[in-house]
């Protein structure tokens, strides 16, 4: 099961995404070059808002994990800080995997080489287990107890963290959504249910160069000039977003449970990350240049599909780009007119798949199949359909 959301958001002048020059990122699609904005970009504006929205448990992604948040957590707790540096480098070096043959983390800064996603429970059994361990004795007898228990938590570590009275499991709303790729011997692995496109321009790129410069509050009477000049690339337009979350995917997630019996669990949670993930695609802009340019917009379309088939894109309704230029016709009626004759080309081609459809727009909408509502109702009929317990 599948929920898919497009979304069509204009943003004014504003550059939303940079590349490695400083300018807008952009990519050539259907013989023209359209600004981009990654999925990367979006993903990381997204959970940011998402976490000051929920109580669920959070995660942490850094290089700096059990230098910063364990070694931290601990000496507050009051145990002797070389110890617990001691402690805790015998427990990463066990339950991370080297790669290249090389060390997973600095001995004398605790610093992994790559930056890890750790959920907030993991967080919270480590302290637990590292305090357990200082308990035992000297440093050898706590080693010894956390070797005993690491060779235990490799059979199962999601076990091993509700024995401990971690009720919640999983790696955060972040991991739940985007995935944990990780070299481990007992760190789980998460697989990504949340699928997302770069954003693209409906129509062919449109942008300039906006040249500004900064004046020097102190500058004398005869001095003249700007104390700093520069410039950077501003563009416009409509882009076409696209979202894909595989639902029994997410459940597993957030439950433990085998993505085939996701329709037994309790879809509280699932519902609760999704509406705020609707919430955050519709609502929340990409964060480049905030200062300059207050790009802040929010999608005049929305498009949830649900539904067993497998996802399709409806940006190839975009290869012939978009004309801005229609006499008589609004730019973003435009796009949207383009995904209705898209969408129905393909129903044209492959009949009904299958997907149930729940649509928002401040524009009209050309299709007499579906009805053009609320959001909030777009989004409660959405989740309803996917967690309705005599679905298939």
């Amino acid at each position: 099961m599948f929920l898919q959301v497009h979304f069509l958001t204009s943003y004014h002048a504003s550059l939303l995404n940079r590349d490695d020059a400083g300018l807008a990122k952009r990519i050539r699609f259907g013989g023209a070059e359209r600004l981009r904005v990654s999925s990367q970009a979006q993903k990381r504006r997204w959970t940011e808002w998402m976490r000051g929205q929920t109580t669920l448990p959070t995660a942490l992604r850094s290089r700096h994990f059990f230098a910063r948040e364990l070694k931290r957590r601990l000496i507050e707790a009051g145990i002797d800080e070389e110890k617990t540096h001691n402690l805790i480098y015998h427990l990463a070096k066990n339950i991370l995997t080297a790669a290249g043959g090389k060390e997973a983390l600095d001995k004398e800064t605790l610093a992994m080489k790559q930056p890890v996603l750790f959920g907030k429970p993991e967080a919270d059994f480590f302290v637990k287990l590292l305090s357990e361990a200082d308990k035992q004795g000297d440093e050898e007898e706590a080693k010894a107890f956390l070797d005993d228990r690491i060779k235990e938590a490799k059979n199962n570590f999601k076990a091993l963290l509700q024995q401990s009275g971690i009720p919640d499991p999983f790696v955060g709303i972040e991991g739940a959504l985007f995935g944990r790729f990780i070299t481990s011997d007992i760190l789980s692995r998460v697989d990504a249910p949340l699928h997302v496109a770069h954003a693209f321009t409906t129509h062919a790129i449109d942008t300039e160069v906006d040249f500004f410069t900064v004046v020097d509050d102190l500058l004398l009477e005869e001095e003249t000039g700007a104390a700093h000049a520069g410039d950077m690339e501003l563009g416009s337009g409509i882009f076409y977003g696209y979202v894909v979350t595989d639902v029994p995917l997410l459940m597993s997630n957030l439950t433990g449970c085998d993505r085939s019996r996701w329709r037994e669990q309790d879809s509280s949670d699932a519902r609760t990350l999704l509406d705020l993930l609707i919430q955050a695609i519709t609502q929340v802009t990409p964060g480049a240049k905030l200062g300059a340019t207050a790009p802040y917009a929010r999608a005049e379309f929305v498009m949830l599909e649900v539904g067993q088939t497998q996802p399709r894109s409806l940006a190839n309704a975009f290869l012939d780009p978009a004309n801005l230029n229609l006499s008589g016709v609004h730019p973003m009626e435009e796009s949207i007119a383009k995904v209705a004759e898209y969408l129905t080309s393909l129903e044209n081609m492959y009949g009904d798949t299958g997907e149930k459809r729940f649509m928002s727009s401040v524009y009209s909408w050309t299709r007499d199949k579906e009805q053009v509502v609320p959001l909030k109702d777009a989004v409660e009929s959405a989740l309803d359909a996917l967690f309705d317990a005599k679905g298939e």
